[in-house]
């Protein structure tokens, strides 16, 4: 494919409803237009440019799915994406859908880099590159704490990766090292900054409730003086209503916020985080080291992230049979569990590159 290449980069999530495929491209691109000044960013959803209309009935299927099956969504993604890791086999399927596709999009924006912060344009990529399709320089930026198998490896030239495990899987895989960049999942810059307000006598934690639902939440949410929560209800009105209607002294309800800034500011006057384990508020809690309890993970990547973030020893997991509001006062209470988890989040950091993402993309793009 002999092309003029342009100073473009080109990100490519999967759908178009805001998940973390979407922040983390958001976040790379925020970082490369301050590092390369000339290069202009495009995001396509791959889905919604091949197939249209579909797409919304693929995210809704998706999420019905989910919410109505979830053990069997559970076991069907770990039987296609998570088993086997290592053995890395062709997608005939998705290359049939959107290999053409690709390829299009790939002319018509003639990119000088390809950033895939999903799995599947990630595959097609790959093999395009593979097969001297595709000039551009390719990475992948994964978005969660394990690379499932869709995801491309041979043809890729960069790896943005989110921990020290998922590195030392690439290099068993044959990648080199050098071309792997321990950046851990990228989040907005605003959360490098620093506002931590004075600390109280209580406790105060932050529930990220919004697609919780009013059960879950309440069933988190103890009375005791020892802790003030904070729930951030997200687009669910009618959570944020019913906590309002309790009208409890411990219990804030706040509404969606839109402002990165606000919620970095929320994210430093808490002591902990009760979170689903999904890789970009994980990433926020653990560039902010706040301790993190994760809770309700949704089946399929968020379990997963789970039993990773636990290898790590950087995030406590809820037992929903035991009493919510005793295991976190008993984390709260014990010098030595804080000690040992400031102990692993200074190792996770430490393991991360020196150099900053800005540095590291301007090093990739020339």
């Amino acid at each position: 494919m002999d092309m003029i290449q342009k100073d473009e980069a080109l990100f490519l999530p999967f759908m178009q409803i805001p998940t973390g495929h979407h922040h983390v491209a958001d976040a790379v691109i925020e970082e490369l237009q301050r590092s390369v000044k000339e290069m202009t960013c495009d995001k396509v959803d791959i889905l919604s440019y091949s197939y249209g209309k579909i797409e919304k009935l693929v995210s809704t299927t998706y999420l019905h799915w989910i919410k109505v099956m979830p053990k069997a969504y559970d076991l069907l993604y770990k039987s296609l994406a998570v088993k086997n890791q290592t053995k890395r086999s062709r997608q005939l399927l998705y290359e049939a859908m959107f290999t053409s596709f690709f390829m299009r999009l790939v002319k018509e924006n003639q990119p000088r880099i390809v950033f895939c912060t999903h799995c599947l344009p990630s595959n097609i990529a790959s093999i395009l590159k593979e097969k001297g399709k595709l000039q551009a320089i390719t990475v992948n930026v994964y978005t969660d704490y394990f690379v499932n198998r869709v995801w491309g490896i041979t043809g890729i030239d960069y790896h943005f990766v989110p921990s020290i495990r998922v590195k030392e899987f690439l290099v068993k895989l044959g990648v080199d090292k050098e071309k792997i960049f321990l950046t851990g999942i990228p989040v907005h810059s605003v959360f490098q900054k620093q506002t931590k307000q004075t600390t109280s006598k209580q406790s105060q934690v932050l529930i990220t409730g919004g697609s919780l639902g009013v059960g879950a939440i309440e069933k988190i949410i103890p009375i005791v003086p020892e802790i003030r929560y904070k729930v951030l209800c997200g687009k669910n009105q009618k959570l944020y209503n019913r906590l309002r209607s309790l009208n409890h002294p411990l219990i804030e309800p706040i509404p969606y916020l839109t402002i990165k800034d606000d919620i970095n500011k929320l994210y430093d006057q808490v002591d902990a985080v009760i979170t689903k384990p999904g890789g970009v508020t994980v990433s926020e809690c653990l560039t902010k080291r706040v301790p993190i309890f994760t809770t309700n993970a949704l089946p399929g990547q968020e379990k997963v992230n789970e039993l990773e973030l636990q290898h790590l020893g950087v995030a406590n997991t809820l037992d929903p049979l035991q009493n919510i509001e005793k295991q976190i006062i008993e984390f709260f209470q014990s010098k030595e569990r804080q000690e040992t988890y400031n102990q692993n989040l200074d190792t996770y950091h430490n393991q991360l590159e020196k150099k900053s993402l800005s540095d590291i993309l301007l090093e990739i793009c020339n």
